[in-house]
């Protein structure tokens, strides 16, 4: 029996406003922080956002972006 090697795609998801955004991987290449970079001329919030994950969702890596902004404590 061989083993099949595969990767597992990654997805990408913030919370604004109550509202949780999903954004595509840009390149797979990317670390999740050159994704944050990537993402930030249209998402101001990333760029004061932390990383949590990868954490494995039906057969996808999902990190979320937390943004700090708005928050107390």
């Amino acid at each position: 029996m061989a083993l099949e090697v595969t990767s597992l795609a990654r997805e990408f998801r913030f919370t604004k406003n109550s509202k949780t955004t999903t954004l595509p991987d840009p390149n797979k290449e990317f670390t999740a922080q050159e994704v944050i970079q990537f993402y930030s001329n249209q998402h101001p919030e990333l760029t004061t956002c932390t990383i949590d994950g990868p954490k494995i969702e039906d057969d996808k890596q999902v990190y979320e972006f937390k943004t700090t902004i708005g928050t107390k404590g």
